[in-house]
């Protein structure tokens, strides 16, 4: 009988040869390099940037045209919505005042897509037309827009506030049409997310301490309503999904 042969010994691996664990990141920090480095994303990402802020294209958006506004002070950033909207007047008074702005932006955006198609809108369009005809157009939109009849009030269809729990780690507060016409709304959630009382419109604050807003709890259970019409879906997502798409071809031709 053969001897028996020792098992072979496998040496221990030395510290250099050890795996080195690479840090895993957080979806939910995917906002932070448009807050720190806003000039490595394309125009067609972030709109606009200063010291204060920084004004991006929601990746996801859940309406026809959806803008976040982050602010990049990192003692803000990193605070919730909530508490600094509440307890910060500056911080409330600068955001206000950028929310202002990025409301006739979004409105001077949905009037390019969408104000040919609107009923209301058609003594600002067939004055321009007549305007843009002349050499002594202005070529800035201001200037030109003073010398035009209002039209149709399209800073009326912009919505802007932040959530009661935000899926996103750094603070940002949504202003969007109020259309939810988009291929990003996928579930109930989305649509409830923007829709109900889970989402707080920036003119509630500052927030009374004993407000029902700062829990919100239990709203992904709650009822579907058409945002335009009030008819109720309950669950019914799909369903809800065709009547949206009905209610934004109407809401179009206002």
């Amino acid at each position: 009988m053969a001897p028996k042969r020792p098992k072979p010994t496998t040496p221990a691996p030395s510290p250099s040869r050890k795996k080195k664990k690479t840090p895993t990141f957080n979806p939910r920090d995917g906002l932070g390099t448009y807050i720190t480095s806003p000039s490595s994303h394309p125009l067609s990402r972030v709109l606009e940037y200063d010291d204060e802020f920084v004004v991006i294209n929601d990746m996801y958006p859940k309406s026809s045209v959806h803008l976040l506004l982050l602010p990049r002070d990192p003692t803000l950033s990193d605070t919730h919505p909530l508490d600094a909207l509440t307890h910060n007047p500056s911080f409330l008074s600068s955001v206000r005042e950028r929310v202002t702005h990025l409301k006739t932006l979004v409105a001077t955006e949905l009037r390019r897509r969408y104000g040919l198609n609107s009923e209301s809108d058609t003594p600002y369009q067939n004055a321009l037309s007549v305007l843009m005809a002349s050499p002594s157009a202005p070529s800035v939109p201001s200037e030109r827009d003073a010398l035009l009849p209002a039209g149709r009030d399209w800073t009326r269809e912009v919505i802007a506030g932040v959530h009661a729990h935000p899926s996103m780690n750094h603070l940002h507060i949504h202003v969007l049409s109020r259309d939810m016409y988009s291929e990003c709304v996928r579930h109930k959630k989305h649509y409830l997310s923007f829709t109900t009382g889970f989402f707080v419109e920036l003119d509630a604050f500052p927030l009374e301490e004993e407000s029902e807003r700062w829990e919100c709890s239990g709203w992904p259970k709650w009822n579907m309503v058409c945002w335009r019409c009030g008819r109720g879906f309950g669950n019914r997502f799909q369903e809800l999904k065709g009547h949206l798409a009905e209610e934004f071809e109407g809401w179009i031709r206002e």
